[in-house]
């Protein structure tokens, strides 16, 4: 951060002073995201005279890693011919996330400046699913024929990637685009028999997903796997497409941000942190916070019910903050535990049984555990430390008790909720800390009180 910093005060002042050369000299040596990372601190005036100063391939690279306002701006700028040559030198999937990001106008305008064939990729990948494999594929992978020799096929990729995403693995396509099998360049390369077909050195069982598959499961099957492009293939087996790791890693950032983002009780926004309003955190934020503070009524609700309880044994007001926050607690680490095992794909609703089984033992020892330790904090230190009369044996096996059961309680729900979630179709992470704390401070002043009111009366 500190290198950045300096770096982007140096190039501002030779901005300043015009030393246009010496800033190209630098930019040139940098990697695409540091450039885009420097040019979100530019003024509107800074950042069109720097990135006129980078290489087309550069400059087409730099500009994905931008975010959307800089991108906007520079869009707006462009004359129709700078439009073009960012354009050419672009993927077509990351022209699409670009298109999807701006207002109507400036996609007019890219659109005008995109080949025909580029034009219609664009078009076919925009009509899929949001979120989808389709949404998030790319159109451009080598593509061979069964038929073809080692010989041709290196002539075929020489010829056509330079314009292709990756050109480490190739398919091997019927004439009507079924997907036959792949071969690896670095399979081509280490063959000796330059007259070897395709169709003898391809791979036959080829993994591949459909265009409507979530993109979620789409990462996963990268990851499980470890393939560095995936085949988009559609209802009729045809393929149109592939999704590369890189894309694969923007989706489990984004899915993985939204989980953190709900599971903290807010409403997922799409901005970077200090580029989101005050406005705009406060409308992500607010109704969760409303949902919560009503739901809490209920807390208060039973305390007021159990007013004349409290009355004759004042003491136990002391103990409900501690028993409140340990099955909140409680409930969250297990939550937290099981919405990670879901976006894993290591545990489905069918493991319900298993999990809950794991779950009660783990829950039971920590509530022993706690249990035990929260007996001797009641006695020693409130009882005699403090020398408080109102604490006696009873008052402490009370607390004790109503520990170890809001305890496993609160583990229980905190692991089952997220599953049931899942199987009726909502995002397990709404299931996380916020709601499952409500939720257990409920159940725990009614087993405290329910236990209290049974031992001390």
């Amino acid at each position: 951060m500190v290198q950045n910093a300096t770096l982007e005060s140096t190039l501002k002042t030779l901005v300043e002073n015009k030393r246009y050369s010496s800033v190209k000299d630098i930019l040139v040596t940098m990697n695409p995201s540091d450039i885009a990372a420097i040019f979100d601190d530019l003024t509107e005036e800074q950042l069109p005279i720097m990135f006129r100063l980078l290489p087309k391939a550069l400059a087409a690279d730099s500009f994905v890693e931008m975010n959307t306002d800089n991108q906007e701006l520079l869009i707006k700028g462009f004359s129709d011919t700078e439009l073009k040559q960012v354009l050419d030198e672009m993927y077509v999937d990351d022209t699409v996330d670009i298109v999807e990001e701006m207002p109507a106008n400036v996609v007019s305008r890219i659109l005008k400046q995109v080949t025909p064939e580029k034009r219609r990729d664009i078009n076919e990948i925009l009509r899929y699913p949001e979120n989808s494999a389709g949404s998030i594929m790319t159109t451009e992978y080598i593509s061979l024929s069964p038929k073809m020799t080692v010989s041709e096929a290196f002539k075929r990729i020489r010829e056509t990637g330079v314009d292709k995403e990756t050109i480490y693995t190739c398919y091997v396509l019927s004439s009507f685009n079924r997907l036959l099998g792949l071969v690896s360049a670095k399979s081509l390369m280490l063959e000796k028999d330059e007259n070897a077909t395709i169709e003898s050195l391809m791979q036959s069982n080829v993994i591949t997903v459909n265009t409507k598959m979530d993109q979620e499961e789409v990462a996963k099957t990268l990851s499980k796997y470890n393939f560095m492009a995936l085949p988009v293939v559609d209802s009729e087996d045809r393929m149109v497409g592939i999704v590369t790791f890189d894309d694969a890693m923007d989706v489990m950032v984004q899915e993985a941000t939204e989980d953190i983002t709900i599971m903290s009780g807010q409403t997922p926004y799409e901005n970077t942190y200090l580029r989101t309003s005050p406005w705009e955190l406060f409308k992500h934020r607010i109704p969760w916070l409303m949902i919560l503070m009503i739901s809490a009524t209920f807390t208060g609700l039973i305390i007021t019910n159990f007013e004349s309880a409290l009355a004759v044994h004042v003491i136990l007001t002391a103990f409900i903050p501690m028993l409140m926050d340990t099955g909140g607690n409680s409930g969250s680490q297990s939550s937290v535990t099981i919405i990670r095992a879901i976006s894993l794909g290591e545990v489905e609703f069918n493991d319900i049984g298993k999990v809950i089984l794991k779950e009660f033992l783990t829950s039971l020892m920590c509530g022993l555990a706690l249990s035990i330790a929260c007996f001797a904090k009641v006695m020693l230190v409130d009882g005699l430390l403090f020398q408080n009369a109102s604490v006696t044996f009873m008052v402490a096996f009370s607390v004790s008790l109503t520990m170890c059961l809001t305890v496993v309680i609160a583990k229980l729900i905190g692991c089952t909720l997220p599953l049931v979630a899942k199987k009726i179709g909502f995002d397990p992470a709404v299931m996380a800390s916020p709601f499952i704390t409500t939720i257990v401070d409920a159940l725990s002043l009614l087993i405290y009180f329910a236990i209290a009111t049974a031992i001390l009366f």
